[in-house]
């Protein structure tokens, strides 16, 4: 808003995590013009829009322009209207729904910046849309008109934990951090899900009545969220749902032959978009090639979709609340919990008293050797810290203060030395115990070098 030059600025991130929101609450929702493209509606219908705005903001007649081109040739004349000394804030939000098929909005929109708003120091040109992958391709990576374009870009990712409690909070809803935790391990931290929750609920009651009764709010939610933000979403889908039934993850050659996609250029731009999206997390895989790397589902409803809703919706109104003492629940909680650790990495580091350490994080995973009596392991979390220290890290999700017996205690010290042994690592290891509640004090805690709790995820950045 202080600057003297004219500003494009690109606000992108996942569908439903506020950006609209934002964008409005900041400038009051006072534009001098703003336009928001219409799901797949037809380029005449997206002009009439745009001509029905423009009458509104100049309170003057314009004929329905019979083009982009003639579109933006209205918006200039009718900037150029306006004192030159006042701001001029522009908002096209869900730009990439007004890009619609032969409809030559990019090509046009270029030619509109680089010709005269790249002019006008006194514009603020915002972008916006929830199709991350045509953001990205089209405005942010633009290799044409808008190439290095952008003043500032804005990629709104979803709430932290903290940012959670302090929502809900606002909203009067005062639950456990275990429930609070649990409750993102279904949403994430996606405002416009967390808004839908009821004060007046408990927690399993909010899920029964948001998931699984019937027309519930959020039933019906996984259709519309990947068939506007990806053309062709069913391949997005079978991907997504592959990797939901593989959360230890898989390799790009992986997915292709359990999807059966060819591994081509096409896959990796499905990849490539959901890693953008905030739906895929890539994993690199400790001393691999970056090609190796290991792609897992990071979206929480995503996953909570594919494993609950999908297939019980409908079954039982009051599901979750029946399935308090379920296996399978504890083992969905104990997986998604390690999902939720690595999205709160800086808080760990901070715990554990190396944010300034430079560092890198990993997984690792090996078959063994048995002809050197090496059994197979996995390690979900390595930090490897630039002061030759790496951080081993084990997350339990439990209701209680997790006990070390003999047994894990033996299978422990197997990880760290199959570890040692397999990758001939020199560095100082050190075993980090990630749970809900601590470990419980006992004869085989003494190995535990370092210990971080949830209370720790819970603290601001």
């Amino acid at each position: 808003m202080d600057s003297s030059s004219a500003q494009l600025i690109v606000v992108y991130g996942r569908r439903r995590v506020g950006k609209t929101f934002l964008i409005n609450e900041y400038f009051d929702n006072d534009f001098t013009f703003k336009i928001t493209g219409a799901y797949k509606r037809s380029k005449r219908f997206q002009l009439e829009s745009f001509r029905d705005e423009l009458m509104r903001k100049s309170r003057k007649d314009w004929d329905i322009p019979s083009d982009w081109r003639e579109a933006f040739r209205q918006l200039r004349e009718y900037l150029d209207s306006l004192p030159s000394d006042n701001k001029q804030i522009v908002f096209f939000d869900e730009m990439p729904w007004l890009d619609s098929f032969h409809s030559d909005f990019l090509p046009v929109f270029e030619w509109f910046w680089n010709d005269w708003a790249s002019t006008q120091s006194n514009l603020i040109f915002i972008v916006c849309g929830s199709a991350t992958a045509w953001m990205i391709d089209n405005i942010t990576d633009n290799k044409g008109g808008l190439f290095n374009r952008q003043s500032c870009r804005i990629y709104l990712e979803p709430f932290t934990l903290y940012e959670t409690e302090q929502f809900l909070q606002k909203k009067e809803i005062f639950w456990s951090r275990y429930e609070i935790a649990e409750c993102y391990m279904i949403m994430g931290g996606i405002p416009y899900y967390l808004n839908l929750l009821n004060r007046d609920l408990s927690f399993t009651q909010n899920i029964d009545h948001l998931f699984f009764r019937k027309h519930g709010e959020l039933w019906d939610e996984f259709d519309r969220l990947y068939s506007t933000l990806f053309s062709n979403s069913d391949n997005y889908i079978k991907v997504a749902e592959t990797l939901s039934r593989k959360t230890s993850g898989l390799t790009r050659n992986e997915i292709s032959q359990y999807c059966k996609l060819p591994a081509n250029g096409a896959l990796s731009k499905i990849l490539s978009n959901l890693v953008s999206s905030g739906f895929v997390r890539v994993s690199n895989i400790y001393g691999n090639r970056k090609k190796d790397a290991r792609y897992q589902l990071a979206d929480y409803y995503t996953e909570f979709y594919f494993r609950y809703i999908k297939d019980y919706y409908g079954k039982d109104e009051h599901y979750w609340s029946n399935a308090l003492d379920i296996p399978a629940r504890r083992a969905w909680a104990g997986l998604t919990f390690e999902q939720l650790c690595k999205d709160h990495i800086a808080e760990i580091k901070r715990k554990l008293g190396i944010s300034g350490v430079l560092s890198q994080e990993s997984v690792w995973h090996t078959n063994g050797d048995p002809d050197l009596g090496i059994s197979g392991a996995q390690i979900d979390l390595l930090i490897e810290r630039r002061d030759r220290v790496i951080n081993l890290c084990e997350m339990k999700y439990s209701i209680n203060e997790f006990i070390l017996d003999k047994e894990y205690d033996q299978k422990l010290r197997n990880k760290l030395e199959t570890f040692r042994r397999m990758t001939g690592t020199k560095k100082s290891l050190q075993i980090t115990m990630i749970t809900t509640f601590g470990v419980k004090n006992n004869k085989y805690s003494n190995m535990i070098q370092s210990q971080v709790i949830l209370d720790d995820l819970f603290q601001p950045r």
